[in-house]
């Protein structure tokens, strides 16, 4: 079966969510529609519509030239298993102690290596991201200088890599977050791969919002692997959870912002203690007074 993609973008994110609504209205309907902003300071948002029937050209053009869009440009799709197709591509990752694996490269895993079985799925952190890949490295780097926190919690979770990591090597009490529910799922399942049921308690809702996740702190870490935007907002929530003398692990971050995320965070008690750069994305490692 072949499926089909239309794409545009759009300046604002209030112009991309009516535009997202206005597509719900097609004939054929959208099997689904999905808003993105494009981290890169222009201010644009892609937006994207999936059917499994031609969509109507004509109808997109109308609509994105009613909300000042670029014209859509259509494709299709063939019809994969795209995450068997992934999970062949993605070569295992090693970062410090850890090793990111998926379930095909089992035979490959190091005696010596702390391993991390995630296979692809849909929610985000494979450990390949140089997002995921940094925080794995800064972690790595905070356990060689001694850190053993007792509280640990890790928002915007995605696949729970990191609080993986963070219980397979301290017997801290872990928790983790997302705002995604599909995300949460793949974390549980993921713990249950790598045999740590039990070892993370996972919450669904927004930084540490999501109820009874703060009952857990205050935190000696926080893993937030997130974007620019929330990590600034997530700030006063950071000084306000985070214990004195506790160290946080932000990406997400493009290097470009990362001076001013640095500058944020310096205004609510946080001293810079690292800060690393795997091509276009900065983690920054922070402690705070």
């Amino acid at each position: 079966m072949i499926t089909y993609s239309a794409l545009t973008t759009v300046a604002g994110e209030d112009t991309a969510y009516k535009l997202a609504d206005a597509l719900e209205g097609l004939e054929p309907e959208p099997t689904g529609v999905g808003v993105f902003e494009i981290e890169d300071g222009s201010g644009l948002w892609e937006v994207a519509a999936y059917f499994i029937e031609t969509p109507d050209a004509g109808a997109l053009a109308v609509l994105s030239a009613l909300h000042g869009g670029k014209p859509f440009a259509i494709s299709d799709i063939p019809d994969q298993d795209w995450v068997s197709k992934v999970q062949r591509e993605l070569a295992p990752v090693t970062a410090g102690r850890f090793f990111v694996y998926g379930s095909h490269d089992a035979e490959k895993v190091p005696a010596d290596a702390v391993p991390l079985l995630i296979d692809a799925a849909m929610a985000f952190g494979t450990g390949h991201h140089g997002t995921t890949l940094g925080c794995l490295q800064a972690f790595d780097a905070l356990l060689v200088d001694g850190f053993a926190g007792d509280r640990i919690a890790d928002i915007g979770c995605g696949t729970a890599v990191l609080a993986m990591a963070a219980a397979l090597v301290l017997p801290a009490k872990i928790v983790a977050s997302d705002i995604d529910p599909v995300a949460i799922d793949v974390a549980q399942a993921n713990l249950e791969a790598n045999d740590l049921t039990g070892r993370v308690e996972c919450f669904v809702g927004a930084g540490f919002d999501a109820p009874g996740l703060a009952d857990f702190g205050p935190f000696d870490l926080v893993f937030a692997n997130i974007l620019k935007g929330p990590l600034l907002a997530l700030a006063p929530d950071m000084a306000a959870h985070v214990a004195t003398g506790g160290r946080v692990i932000l990406s997400g971050i493009l290097n470009e912002q990362a001076d001013e995320v640095v500058k944020v965070y310096r205004q609510i008690g946080f001293n810079l203690l690292q800060r690393n750069q795997i091509v276009e994305w900065t983690t920054l490692t922070l402690a705070k007074d």
